[in-house]
């Protein structure tokens, strides 16, 4: 197998990857909406968040046998490094995905990265590959999604007037976009809240979010063709940022959406902030976004608080996916 850099200017290449990631998923997580060529060169140019990952395939002759993504932040967490590798299913069990990732590991010690994590979902043979490889099971995550076809609006609303008794002292600002330039050090000093999620045992520092961090991730939503809907809770009294939630929904499909952080700042905490947010966002998109019939979320599983505000507005589980970590020398 030959491994070599995926350019995005080879649209036959790219639709072989489409191809690959699609037949891995209906065998590995068969609830993911269709990867398409556009979304696919989205993420190999700008990422999350303007800090892509690198994108490599796993060919043989002129078919595409294999997907290999590289992550090492520049933001923060310079020891670290996430490792992906996708064998199409037709060839598995054939040896590419050790070769995959030694090819992976190689790169991640050149450039120095000591802390190096991977993700499988639970129940598939990811598990004992990872395993026997030296990597050690730090954390869960379950992804579950919301079908808005069965959400009753006028019960999304009971939930809302409930939390906003609680939350009295504080009003919600709306931004769609881009944050205005005079919210942008308040959002991105109220980001950092996101730090206090539970990691369980993944070895990672806290990241770290300036102003230009949450700018460039904005860009790179906007530039993706997501429409970004962020709702902030202010407190009335001092004008903090006390928490936000953030929704963008695919302007290419614009039924499907994808839940972004939802954080509040921890000496707010104990208004019922977090359910106000999720229930006023709900509310906002049924008059902005009318079509939109899913919205997809992930927790860690400990994080038993957002998880219950999450099934409270009829978030169901639509699988678990295990993070793995291991430290080289």
């Amino acid at each position: 197998m030959e491994i070599k850099p995926l350019g995005v200017q080879d649209p036959a290449t790219i639709e072989q990857v489409v191809g690959l990631v699609n037949a891995a998923n209906a065998v590995d997580n068969p609830w993911f909406h269709d990867e398409t060529a556009l979304n696919l060169r989205n993420q190999v140019i700008r990422g999350w968040d303007g800090d892509p990952d690198d994108y490599f395939v796993g060919v043989e002759g002129d078919q595409v046998v294999a997907l290999l993504t590289y992550f090492a932040p520049s933001w923060d967490n310079p020891e670290l490094a996430w490792l992906g590798v996708k064998v199409h299913p037709q060839h598995r069990r054939r040896g590419l995905g050790p070769e995959a990732l030694e090819f992976l590991l190689a790169k991640a010690a050149q450039s120095g990265r000591t802390k190096l994590g991977a993700d499988t979902w639970d129940g598939n043979a990811g598990i004992d590959f990872l395993e026997r490889r030296g990597f050690f099971k730090a954390s869960q995550a379950v992804n579950r999604r919301q079908h808005l076809a069965d959400v009753v609006i006028a019960e999304v609303r009971k939930q809302y007037d409930a939390a906003a008794e609680d939350a009295e002292a504080y009003e919600l600002v709306r931004v769609v976009g881009p944050t205005p330039e005079d919210l942008m050090s308040a959002v991105a000093e109220m980001s950092a809240a996101i730090n206090d999620a539970p990691l369980d045992d993944l070895d990672i520092e806290d990241e770290v979010f300036p102003p230009a961090r949450v700018s460039q991730y904005e860009q790179a939503q906007v530039a993706n063709g997501g429409r970004l809907y962020r709702l902030l809770a202010r407190h009335r009294e001092s004008g903090e940022l006390a928490g936000h939630t953030v929704v963008a929904v695919e302007i290419a499909r614009p039924t499907i959406g994808h839940q972004h952080d939802t954080t509040v700042v921890r000496g707010h905490r104990g208004h019922r902030l977090g359910l106000l947010l999720k229930t006023s966002m709900l509310l906002w998109l049924a008059d902005v976004e009318p079509q939109l019939e899913t919205v997809s979320t992930w927790n860690a599983e400990s994080n038993d608080h957002m998880i219950g505000v999450n099934e409270l507005l009829g978030y169901r589980w639509m699988g678990r996916e295990l993070q793995y970590m291991r430290h080289s020398a």
